[in-house]
């Protein structure tokens, strides 16, 4: 699932993110959400997210639970 739509994403989610420095790269940081900053409903590059550990990015993925 893609982390575009806020109504997916909640604190406690574990998610993937792209941060601001890894945008050319893509390169992925997993994390759990633990405040959303973007709030519109909707973001086509993805709803912007600080995860518990203090670092910001746009979700990239949401990881699913097993």
């Amino acid at each position: 699932m893609n982390g575009q739509n806020r109504s997916d994403i909640y604190p406690g989610l574990e998610v993937d993110i792209i941060l601001k420095k890894d945008q050319r790269s893509g390169t992925l940081t997993r994390g759990i959400v633990d405040k959303l900053l973007t709030s519109a409903a909707y973001h086509s590059r993805g709803i912007k997210v600080r995860l518990e550990d203090g670092q910001v990015g746009r979700v990239a993925f949401i990881v699913e639970e097993e």
